[in-house]
């Protein structure tokens, strides 16, 4: 039950030196891609580490925290935005052949047609960079187009960045909760000198490093007592 595999993921400090299945892992990972995303856009890639010396060179640039250099495995997150482009066509491709396999004959032009324009033009005005001027046109035009009917507005280059990492986030998350059914512990780790992990992993220059998530069997000592959540009536707001 999804209960009990929640009550069972905790943020573990210390693993056991016992080894876990790579391919384990890796089917966790896949799981984790049927998490959704904006737009379907995908913009994310996932990196699983096994390798030692890979693991002790991350383990040192997360501040040598022990849930990174006791862990048996890592899988680093990373945030793609600059692969818009790319992924809008791999989308619309699908896209196409979809709506041929699903739609009745006399709408599949249409839809077509709608899917062309929102992946050709609307996705790259979306997610384009230009040293904030996009982001400026693109707030402009939400805030104006509000005045007269409901309209995204948190479109500046900031927010579609936030925005793509909320969807890598999802699938750190998903992955996380696959990894609890396994039977596998893990812990998100935001605590990491960014510019060294890419530099670990050659990652180029538009790569984010979303977060890093250790892997492996916990320790006695590896969860830091109860969990504490704040009272549900403080964050539950019914309208």
């Amino acid at each position: 039950m999804l209960k009990d595999i929640l009550d069972f993921r905790r943020a573990i400090r210390y693993y056991a030196p016992t080894p876990i299945s790579e391919e384990k892992v890796r089917e966790c990972l896949k799981l984790a891609t049927l998490a959704p995303t904006t737009y379907n856009m995908q913009l994310y890639e996932v990196y699983h580490i096994t390798d030692k010396e890979l693991l002790k060179k991350l383990g040192h640039a997360c501040l040598d925290q022990q849930t990174a250099t006791t862990a048996q495995q890592m899988v680093v997150f990373v945030a793609r935005q600059d692969k818009h482009r790319l992924h809008a066509k791999k989308v619309l491709e699908f896209e196409r052949g979809n709506i041929q396999r699903n739609s009745p004959p006399e709408k599949q032009a249409k839809r077509i047609k709608e899917q062309e324009k929102f992946y050709n033009q609307l996705m790259p005005f979306l997610f384009s960079r230009c040293f904030g001027l996009l982001g400026l046109l693109r707030k402009t035009f939400g805030v104006v187009s509000s005045w007269f009917h409901p309209m995204m507005q948190l479109v500046s280059e900031s927010d579609m960045r936030v925005n793509v990492h909320k969807s890598c986030g999802l699938v750190a998350q998903t992955f996380m909760l696959a990894m609890a059914e396994a039977g596998y512990d893990t812990c998100p780790i935001e605590g990491f000198d960014s510019r060294r992990v890419k530099k670990i992993l050659h990652l180029p220059y538009g790569a984010e490093v979303n977060m890093l998530v250790s892997c492996g069997l916990r320790e006695d000592q590896g969860v830091r007592g109860e969990r504490f959540r704040l009272p549900f009536e403080e964050i539950y707001k019914k309208k």
